[in-house]
């Protein structure tokens, strides 16, 4: 773990080209319109929940304050400008997306999906637009659903705020908490501390983390699945024409150049850039990133299963999955 890969994904196509994704930066083609990506972040150093009382009061259910916004509209490009977008997202907006981009950029469908094999048959109604951008949403409704099984039936795993404050409650003396020392001796809390006074957790959400358990993570898992079923459908060794990246204010985008960014690597960044990003806003771990993808590609995996069913054509999908392998449905 290194300073250059410890905020991105464990699959290789992470390491390819910028940290995030270009479907978190490419303007969105929705009907008519041209959506351009740019949006309302937060101030810097904006940070919450730096003081006890501050934070028992919050847990206590006190109202939070409100966000201290930055007035211009900017392109993502910080890490707290990531935690503002995964604040206020519709949860699977970065797929539904995605699936847009890629639609109007005409990207090849699988290739042995019917519009391809075909000579007379193009795809809408099945295995076209339509049909593909509504199983992003069925496919995010079933992830949704496993996720919240996990999290209140099996784990329900602490929030990150609360392990935080235990850690300090236990470094200031008034409790004593069975915490491991590497912890207690961190050069973060350390660190922390020297910043706040206090060791919580700076928090990018005045009213900190959701209510729900930590584990699983319903943003990762929703990531996991929408994505899966767009690699699925779309070709996934496409390379993305006229790639950018922002300028340092956020204000424009400019042409990227380096490798190629293909559809399965961007698609995998933009899934562990919104599972990610809620770490950097403080309210899961990087466990909870990682594991959850998992579980919602596999949710997509049997919704592509029993998709495949109800179909008179004979057809295959093929993709890779998060760890690599590459499986045909």
């Amino acid at each position: 773990m290194t300073p250059e890969v410890v905020f991105r994904g464990v699959q290789p196509g992470n390491l390819v080209g910028p940290l995030l994704s270009q479907f978190l930066w490419l303007p969105i083609p929705m009907g008519a319109m041209l959506a351009d990506q740019r949006f309302h972040t937060t101030q810097p150093g904006s940070d919450s929940m730096t003081h006890f009382d501050e934070w028992l009061a919050i847990q206590r259910g006190q109202a939070a304050g409100p966000d201290a916004f930055d007035p211009t509209p900017r392109y993502l490009r910080s890490m707290r400008d990531m935690g503002q977008w995964v604040h206020v997202d519709a949860l699977y907006q970065a797929y539904l997306c995605a699936c847009l981009i890629l639609l109007g950029m005409k990207t090849p469908l699988d290739p042995g999906l019917p519009p391809v094999t075909s000579r007379t048959q193009a795809g809408f109604v099945e295995f076209g637009g339509p049909h593909i951008l509504t199983l992003v949403t069925e496919v995010a409704t079933r992830a949704l659903k496993a996720t919240w099984y996990q999290k209140w039936l099996v784990h329900r795993r602490l929030r990150p705020e609360v392990f935080a404050a235990r850690v300090h409650q236990r470094l200031t003396g008034k409790a004593d908490y069975p915490l491991n020392l590497e912890i207690l001796n961190s050069g973060a809390a350390a660190a922390v501390f020297s910043r706040t006074g206090s060791y919580l957790l700076p928090m990018a959400f005045p009213e900190g983390c959701p209510s729900h358990p930590s584990y699983t993570a319903g943003h990762a898992t929703v990531a996991g699945a929408c994505v899966t079923l767009l690699k699925a459908f779309f070709d996934e060794n496409f390379v993305i024409p006229h790639p950018v990246v922002p300028d340092a204010d956020g204000l424009s985008l400019l042409p990227y150049n380096g490798p190629a960014l293909t559809v399965r690597n961007e698609l995998d960044k933009v899934a562990n850039n919104v599972g990610i990003g809620r770490n950097m806003a403080g309210v899961h771990y990087r466990s909870d990133n990682q594991e959850s993808l998992l579980l919602g590609e596999r949710v997509a995996l049997q919704m592509l299963a029993e998709q495949k069913a109800c179909h008179n054509q004979r057809f295959t999908c093929t993709l890779t999955t998060f760890d690599g392998k590459t499986i045909t449905v």
